[in-house]
């Protein structure tokens, strides 16, 4: 007798809420809207209280970009997070910000947020002094570190920072993960909704928000890893992707003389369910949320489902954290009178 496999419990972690969007045009408490912005797709989604994302109600504004290692994507992306970043934050002289880059600095793909906080322009000294330019706002940052390093859950230091100086707003960065391989390091996540500190690897903390802090807390994450499912999932799904590719352009004579470097990914592939379900079996019969489910099903018990990040991860958390702390500069910096 043939019996259901339930796989609703199996799955695929990610802190985007444009991953749970994906293709979906509606969603009950969800409102979003995408734009392109000088190359750089910006996705504006808001949450009701009551929304089919099961996240929490706010704003999850998403950067999507192809490169960030060239001066010229660089320049552009780091404009366009700015102009994102002023317009949530809106701030006034008198705003006092707390900048804190979660994650842990020995780890990598964890180590975002200490990198951004290292190129953060602090200001509150000079201020405490009274010799703070007219031009600078008002800023502190701080490395909590993590909790398996101090022993104290970080959002207690960062609670009790909060209480001590009084800050009017808070600026998070941490690493995310996502359920997609193709937004791995090229996507920017900023939300007012706070964070879990550690949600990136796995290892949610207690969360740091403006419910738990009684300030705005405004939340900047890049997506640096993936499961192990993530990519077994979609290398099936770029299976045939490139069967239907290679079906419908190997006789094209215009395609012969580029056909081997060809990113099959960016061509307009119509996707027939029936080649699907021929070349791939029953597999080519589940959606992506089902296959992601089933391969978690097969790897997680077997302590397969890993943790993956790129082999350049290194250069590309590196230029990352640049951009980030420079938007952040000129963000709170600067700001008009």
């Amino acid at each position: 007798m043939n019996k259901e496999v339930d796989l609703s419990k199996y799955q695929i972690r990610t802190d985007l809420a444009i991953d749970e969007i994906g293709e979906k045009v509606k969603l009950k408490g969800v409102k979003h809207k995408t734009e392109n912005i000088d190359g750089i797709i910006v996705t504006n989604v808001e949450l009701e209280e009551k929304n089919e994302l099961g996240k929490k109600k706010g704003k999850y504004i998403t950067l999507e970009f192809t490169d960030v290692t060239d001066s010229k994507n660089f320049d552009k992306v780091n404009k366009t997070l700015t102009f994102v970043l002023k317009k949530m934050l809106k701030l006034t002289k008198d705003s006092f910000g707390l900048i804190v880059g979660l994650g842990n600095d020995k780890s990598t793909p964890d180590s975002l947020g200490p990198l951004v906080v290292n190129n953060i322009v602090v200001t509150n000294h000079l201020y405490i002094l009274d010799e703070l330019s007219s031009n600078y706002s008002r800023i502190s940052a701080i490395n909590p570190g993590v909790m398996g390093e101090t022993g104290i859950e970080t959002s207690d230091i960062i609670e009790s920072i909060v209480n001590k100086i009084k800050p009017t707003y808070l600026i998070v960065i941490d690493s995310l993960a996502s359920k997609s391989i193709e937004r791995l390091n090229k996507t920017i996540q900023i939300t007012n909704t706070g964070i879990h500190p550690g949600s990136g690897i796995g290892n949610k903390r207690k969360e740091i928000s403006e419910e738990t802090l009684g300030i705005p807390v405004i939340a900047i994450g890049v997506p640096t890893v993936v499961d192990a499912t993530v990519i077994v999932s979609d290398t099936i799904n770029f299976i045939y992707k490139n069967y239907a590719f290679n079906k419908e352009y190997l006789n094209n004579p215009k395609s012969r003389l580029t056909f081997n470097n060809v990113n099959y990914l960016n061509k307009n592939i119509t996707e027939n369910s029936r080649e699907k379900q021929e070349l791939l079996g029953l597999v080519g019969t589940l959606n992506d949320d089902e296959l992601q489910r089933l391969i978690y099903e097969v790897l997680n018990p077997i302590g397969y489902n890993l943790m993956v990040t790129p082999k350049e991860i290194d250069f590309i958390i590196e230029r990352l954290s640049n951009l980030i702390a420079n938007s952040i500069n000129n963000s709170v910096h600067n700001i008009d009178k």
